[in-house]
C-alpha cells in the first residue's frame, strides 16, 4: 500500500511538473523543489500520505541508484580530450576548493555544533561534494560561458567518488578508530577499472565486423553497459560512483556514436531518478524533523551553506583568469545533492554515536541548498545571456562609429 502510494504521488506530481516545466524554465520556479517540497508535504510529518522512513530499504537503494545514472549521464558530456585539454579550472577546484570546503566546514561544525574533530572532518567530507543537476538551468545553456560550465561539471562529477575515500576514512575514526586503507585503495582502483573495461569491450565488440546494432537497438547499448558496471560493482564492491563517471567518460572518448544514441534514453532515465529520490527525500524531513536540529545546528546549517564552498573557491580560483561574474556563479553553485544524501546515509547505518546529529544537518544542509540553487540558476543564466547580449551590441556600437564617413562632393 505503501508503494502504491508512492508510485500515485510521483505519478501526480510528474505530470504538475511537466506542465509547469515551461514556466519553471523561465522563471525561479523550479521543478527539483516541486518534488522535494512534494514530498515533505505528502510525509509522516505532515499529511501522512507517504510512510517512509530513514530505515525504509527504498531510501538508500533509490538514492545510489538515482547517483549512479545521473553520474552516467553526465561521464557523457565529457570524453578524455576534454578533460585533458581542459583541466587547469577543475583541477583548482578539485585539488584546492574541495579540501578548502571540506576543513572550512568541519571547522565550522567543531565550533558551533561542537562535534569532535573526526565527525566535523565527517561532516565536512559528506558535505564537500556538488551536483550540477539543481543548477540544470546554469550548467545546461549554451549562453553561459564555457569553461564555466566546463568548470562545474567536471568538478561535480569527480568529486564524488573523490570525496568517498575521506568519507570512510572519517567514519571509521568517528566508529571503531580502525581505517582499512588498502581496501578503500581496492574499491577506488576497481570502480575505475570497471568504468573502463566494461563499455571498451562493449564498444570495441559492436564497431567490430561480426556483430552490428540495428537502428532500434542503439540506445540499448548504453542501457546494457550501465547496467552490467552496475551489476558488477555491486557484486564486487567497487566504487559505483567512480566506476559510472569512468564508463560515461570511456563512452563519450571511444563511442561518440553511441554516446549520441543513448543521451536521449540517459536524459529522461537519470531525470526520472533524480525526482524520484527528491520526493523520498522531502518525505524524510518532517516538522519534527527540522525542530531536532538545534539552534547552533541552524547556524551552523546557514554558515556551511554562505561560507564554505565561496571562501574555498574565491582562494581556488584566485587569478585563474575568470571573470568577477564567472567566479561569483563558481563560488556560489555548489549544490549539494545525491552524494550527500548517500553518504549521510551511510552514517546512520554505521551506528556511530552523533549519526542522527550528522544525518540532520547534512539533512537540513541539502534541503536548504536544493531550494536556493534550483531557484537561482535561471536568475544567474539570463544574468551572462544580458551581458553577452550587451557585449554583442556595445561591439556593434564601436564597428559603426569606427567607420570612415565619405563626404560628399562639392
Amino acid at each position: 500500500m505503501a508503494r502504491m502510494a508512492l508510485l500515485v504521488a510521483f505519478s501526480v506530481l510528474l505530470l504538475v511538473g511537466v506542465l509547469l516545466s515551461g514556466l519553471a524554465n523561465r522563471t525561479i520556479l523550479s521543478t527539483a523543489v516541486l518534488f522535494l517540497v512534494g514530498g515533505f508535504v505528502l510525509g509522516n510529518g505532515v499529511t501522512g500520505v507517504l510512510d517512509i522512513t530513514t530505515s525504509d530499504p527504498i531510501v538508500a537503494n533509490l538514492a545510489s541508484v538515482a547517483l549512479f545514472a545521473v553520474l552516467f549521464t553526465d561521464g557523457q558530456k565529457v570524453g578524455w580530450s576534454d578533460l585533458t585539454s581542459a583541466w587547469r579550472l577543475p583541477g583548482r577546484a578539485l585539488l584546492l576548493g574541495m579540501p578548502l570546503t571540506m576543513l572550512v566546514t568541519a571547522a565550522l561544525a567543531y565550533w558551533l555544533v561542537g562535534l569532535s574533530w573526526p565527525e566535523a572532518l565527517l561532516i565536512g567530507a559528506i558535505l564537500a561534494p556538488t551536483d550540477p543537476v539543481f543548477a540544470a538551468a546554469l550548467v545546461g545553456n549554451n549562453r553561459v560561458p564555457y569553461r564555466l560550465r566546463h568548470l562545474l561539471n567536471v568538478e561535480s562529477g569527480l568529486n564524488d567518488g573523490l570525496a568517498l575515500p575521506f568519507v570512510l576514512i572519517f567514519l571509521a575514526m568517528s566508529g571503531s578508530g580502525h581505517v582499512a586503507f588498502g581496501e578503500l585503495v581496492l574499491e577506488l582502483v576497481g570502480g575505475i577499472a570497471l568504468g573502463i573495461l566494461v563499455p571498451w569491450v562493449a564498444i570495441r565488440l559492436e564497431q567490430s565486423r561480426w556483430f552490428n546494432a540495428v537502428h532500434v537497438y542503439e540506445p540499448l547499448n548504453g542501457v546494457a553497459i550501465g547496467l552490467l558496471v552496475f551489476a558488477v560493482g555491486t557484486v564486487t564492491h567497487a566504487n559505483l560512483y567512480l566506476a559510472a563517471f569512468a564508463a560515461g567518460i570511456t563512452i563519450a572518448t571511444i563511442g561518440p556514436k553511441q554516446r549520441q544514441a543513448f543521451e536521449p534514453v540517459g536524459e529522461l532515465v537519470s531525470e526520472l531518478l533524480k525526482l524520484a529520490a527528491l520526493l523520498v527525500f522531502g518525505a524524510l524531513i518532517s516538522p519534527q524533523f527540522l525542530t531536532e536540529i538545534s539552534a547552533s545546528g541552524w547556524v551552523f546549517v546557514v554558515a556551511a551553506f554562505i561560507l564554505a564552498r565561496p571562501v574555498a573557491l574565491a582562494i581556488a580560483l584566485w587569478r585563474s583568469g575568470l571573470t568577477r561574474r564567472e567566479q561569483v556563479a563558481a563560488m556560489w553553485f555548489g549544490p549539494k545533492g545525491f552524494a550527500s544524501v548517500v553518504y549521510g546515509l551511510l552514517v546512520l547505518e554505521a551506528g556511530i554515536a552523533t549519526g542522527d546529529v550528522i544525518f540532520h544537518l547534512v539533512a537540513a544542509t541539502i534541503a536548504l541548498s536544493i531550494i536556493l540553487h534550483s531557484s537561482t540558476d535561471v536568475v544567474v543564466a539570463n544574468s551572462f545571456a544580458r551581458a553577452a547580449e550587451r557585449e554583442i551590441e556595445t561591439a556593434a556600437h564601436e564597428k559603426v562609429d569606427a567607420t570612415p564617413v565619405e563626404e560628399s562632393p562639392g
